[in-house]
């Protein structure tokens, strides 16, 4: 019979990585969409994300930019396309990785890409889905 400790040492999630449509508007020439090849985040890589989208308000208040951390998470855990691929910001005329992840994706895709990868993570999902598939 096997155990928790068993199942955990035969499925590592240091190279967790997932396929995965955004939108109908990725088709090529052929017509077959392309999808995304994403990975998913450690603890240390949402945390340092998380502190790089924090951004001091007015009266000192300390908010998360959203917009910041959708596009830090797409850029950094998205393997394909590369959005950091130097000649792809070079032949579109950006001189970061963040203009070209605005310029070749609309703001509904980065958020949707943003939560897919969330989702590998294992974020998002609810103890009430959890619970519920454990009784099943």
């Amino acid at each position: 019979m096997s155990t928790l400790q068993d199942f955990l040492n035969a499925n590592p999630v240091d190279n967790l990585t997932e396929e995965v449509l955004i939108s109908d508007r990725f088709k090529g020439a052929d017509g077959v969409l392309f999808k995304f090849r994403i990975k998913a985040m450690t603890s240390s890589a949402f945390e340092n994300v998380r502190k790089k989208s924090m951004v001091v308000r007015k009266g000192g208040k300390v908010e998360l930019d959203l917009e910041k951390f959708n596009s830090s998470i797409v850029i950094e855990h998205t393997l394909d396309p590369d959005f950091k691929d130097a000649k792809s910001l070079e032949k579109s005329g950006c001189v970061n990785p963040e203009n070209y992840l605005s310029k070749v994706l609309l703001s509904g895709e980065i958020a949707e890409l943003s939560e897919r990868i969330q989702n590998l993570s294992g974020f998002n999902k609810k103890m009430e889905d959890l619970v519920e598939g454990a009784k099943n």
